[in-house]
């Protein structure tokens, strides 16, 4: 196990008509998702939750083997499975959560999981930040990596979730300073700092104590700050998007995946990577979330297919071609 994930694995039911109440239901979860992409990306990869044994646990737990990721941290529990219902909208995507007293809620393993040596990336974040006793036992593991792995933190911000908007605020910015990178969609920063320019909360997560601060811009791209030198940008590849489900998750384990190919397993290693490093991972990262953006619903895509199209980019520069205007960014 290379790359470990913590936190809620789910079933996401998905407006299926406008106006309707039709759902179809697919396994989700922000770390699940990313779990996924990360182990199709050709990292052992592995997820650290608590699935129940009702009939969605089981779907999850299948969907979970299925792909490859190591459930030997997966205890099962009689509660209920965490349910998601997602409704599309032109702008966005609205969603309901029933978590309360889930089976992923509820993990408090005790003693902690003890990870292997070779792994290099913890991540945290997302729901289960909101839900005790898991949150507190997710922040027990960041404290024990630290130093040992590359802690990265992706909020994944669900306001409907989130009772005192202030107090979270304050709990991220603690968070992000037990983190060596930290990565956001511009859509959690405008919640997070509303009406405050973007690299001013990079700026404070980066004082706090992270060592880089990743924010995807959706068509314009994805910008990495770190102390000591200029924002770095790079374009989101041009792509026909069927669906936007799943591209912050993908993005997140494709940066990780392609910080490891860059050599960078250990926390330390973060600050002292050099930019043409930095630019090819995020350049794969959002070529690997742009294909998901052209499947329905969260489906990551595989190594060769992440290759194939940076490889097509970098034929179609070499011919000076311009590529489809329409661009799917997490």
């Amino acid at each position: 196990m290379r790359i470990a994930f913590m936190g809620e694995a789910l079933i996401d039911f998905t407006s299926s008509g406008a106006g309707a109440l039709r759902f179809e239901g697919h396994v989700g979860g922000s770390p699940l998702n990313a779990a996924i992409a990360s182990a199709r990306l050709g990292q052992p990869t592995g997820l650290l939750t608590q699935l129940s044994n009702d009939l969605f646990g089981e779907r999850i737990l299948g969907y979970l083997q299925r792909n490859g990721v190591d459930t030997r941290f997966v205890p099962r529990s009689a509660a209920p499975s965490t349910l998601a219902f997602v409704e599309r909208t032109p702008q966005t995507n609205r969603y309901a959560f029933y978590a309360a007293g889930s089976a992923d809620a509820t993990w408090s393993p005790e003693p902690l999981p003890e990870l292997p040596p070779e792994c290099a990336f913890l991540h945290f974040g997302s729901i289960a930040m909101l839900q005790e006793p898991a949150s507190s036992r997710i922040l027990d593991m960041v404290r024990a990596s630290s130093g040992r792995r590359v802690v990265v933190l992706d909020p994944n911000v669900r306001p409907s979730l989130i009772g005192d908007m202030a107090r979270y605020r304050r709990q991220v910015a603690q968070w992000a300073g037990l983190s060596d990178l930290v990565k956001l969609s511009d859509e959690d920063a405008e919640l997070l700092a509303p009406g405050r320019a973007i690299d001013a909360l990079a700026g404070d997560y980066l004082v706090a104590g992270a060592r880089a601060v990743v924010v995807t811009r959706g068509a314009a791209g994805a910008t990495l700050w770190r102390t000591a030198h200029a924002p770095m940008a790079v374009a989101a590849p041009g792509v026909p998007v069927a669906d936007t489900i799943g591209a912050g998750d993908t993005f997140t384990a494709a940066l990780s995946v392609a910080l490891l190919a860059q050599g960078a397993d250990r926390a330390a290693q973060i600050d002292t990577l050099g930019d043409t490093a930095w630019r090819t991972a995020l350049r794969f990262a959002a070529t690997a979330a742009a294909l998901n953006c052209m499947r329905e619903g969260a489906d990551p895509p595989t190594l060769a297919a992440v290759q194939e199209l940076l490889a097509r980019g970098e034929d179609a520069g070499a011919a000076n071609h311009h590529p489809s205007p329409s661009r799917c960014m997490p």
